[in-house]
């Protein structure tokens, strides 16, 4: 993988990022206040299975 690559990928992820508080910022408010009142440990398990998902996909696409 070159830095070229990298540097798309976290474009994209920024531009992905970047959707939900323009199309529909105060839906994202009160999802980020929603989010805040996740416990600590749900927070980590939703990560992790969001990375364990994104790895997979990643594996089967390449």
């Amino acid at each position: 993988m070159d830095w070229q690559s990298l540097l798309t990928a976290l474009c994209l992820v920024l531009v992905i990022e970047g959707l939900m508080p323009f199309l529909a910022p105060a839906r994202w408010k009160a999802m980020l206040l929603s989010v805040s009142q996740v416990s600590d440990r749900q927070l980590r398990i939703i990560g992790l299975a969001s990375m364990l998902t994104g790895t997979c996909i990643l594996y089967l696409i390449r």
